[in-house]
């Protein structure tokens, strides 16, 4: 049987930071090309953002093609003082496995990866869609590597992606869908002057803040059927002043939304810039949409993951849209994609790390996963 622990040990051993390679995609592409996986590595790059390397591989040509989508680039570790370990040492220290990317996500990739190696159905394909741009702005992983299989008409038919969506037992949460992310950048422009003249200047600040009041207050909605309220949080507010006697000549603020199905990201942005009209202040408003609200319907695949959970640990999975994004964001529009992975408590922490017996559980969950769907 193929030990998971010490591929997970291995990836953390490279330090593949965002969006670094760090020998990641080298490791995971010479172990699955030596168990009958045909590799390709992408690279893309545009203008703006650094080369990201990919691995599609896969063994296989039959249907259906069940394919395990994850990332191999980390976050920084920060203060590597702050660590009692080895950041990249990959250590095991009471049944725990230490390292950046523990659990997010090189934990569940080394899982799939012993799972794979392990379990060769007689039908169906297997594949793995690894990125290097999870991490970063996620413009030349996942996205144009989905381009790239579709030019090449490679077909899925379903996808897990290994983001860690465990709560508080391993299987207890599995992710249908996201809610989409909204980053709205607002500046008021004044005219800088000194505060004891005032009449003199133009103050944006109390122009800014009646704007983010208005943001602040609204209530975008109650949820829906499958997806909580969408929230809209200020996270940055600055003028660039740092001197205590002068009227800034302009102030900025950051806000980010996390918005349900109700919303698409032309309909939120119009629904924002609507409410600030109320209120007749000249502002600029540059808008990023990072990824609208998707759901997959229960069905095959979270059937699949359920049962295989539930036989495992015993664990009842819940099916969430709930947290952040993830590339599943991409995918959906490929092929039916679900989320499950280890526990998230100590993502993008000092001293990340998950139980090894967890990664063992999961090894045993996605053979279960594969069985049931490659038939």
């Amino acid at each position: 049987m193929t030990d998971p622990l010490k591929i997970a040990q291995d990836l953390i051993h490279c330090k593949s930071v965002t969006p670094a390679e760090g020998g990641a995609l080298d490791y995971i592409e010479k172990l699955l090309t030596a168990n009958g996986f045909t590799c390709h590595r992408q690279t893309f790059s545009d203008n703006d953002t650094p080369d990201v390397q990919n691995l599609y591989a896969r063994r296989g040509t039959d249907a259906p093609n069940l394919c395990f989508a994850g990332h191999t680039d980390v976050v920084p570790v920060g203060d590597e003082k702050a660590w009692t370990v080895d950041p990249f040492g990959g250590a095991i220290k009471d049944d725990k496995l230490y390292g950046r990317g523990a659990c997010d996500m090189k934990g569940a990739i080394a899982a799939f990866v012993a799972a794979a190696i392990d379990v060769k159905p007689a039908k169906g394909s297997l594949s793995f869609l690894i990125t290097g741009d999870e991490e970063g702005p996620s413009i030349n992983g996942t996205r144009k590597m989905l381009g790239w299989l579709a030019e090449k008409n490679e077909k899925i038919d379903y996808c897990i992606v290994g983001e860690p969506t465990s709560e508080k037992t391993l299987g207890d949460t599995v992710k249908i869908g996201r809610r989409g992310t909204f980053t709205g950048r607002l500046t008021v422009a004044g005219k800088q002057g000194h505060v004891a003249y005032p009449r003199l200047a133009d103050n944006p600040v109390p122009k800014l803040l009646e704007l983010l009041e208005v943001l602040n207050g609204l209530i975008l909605d109650a949820g829906t059927e499958h997806f909580q309220p969408s929230n809209l949080e200020i996270v940055d507010v600055d003028t660039g002043n740092r001197a205590e006697n002068v009227i800034p000549a302009a102030a900025r603020a950051v806000f980010n939304v996390r918005f349900n199905d109700l919303y698409s990201g032309a309909t939120l942005e119009k629904k924002l810039r609507t409410a600030m009209s109320a209120i007749d202040i000249p502002y600029d408003m540059k808008v990023r949409v990072g990824g609208e609200s998707f759901y997959t319907p229960p069905g095959k695949l979270s059937d699949a993951l359920a049962a295989a959970v539930e036989s495992v640990t015993g664990e009842k999975s819940v099916l969430s849209t709930g947290g952040g994004t993830s590339d599943a964001r991409f995918i959906h529009k490929f092929c039916p994609v679900a989320e499950l992975g280890l526990l998230n408590a100590t993502a993008h922490q000092v001293d990340e790390h998950v139980a090894c017996a967890d990664i063992v559980a999961l090894t045993d969950i996605y053979k279960s996963v594969i069985r049931a769907l490659c038939v």
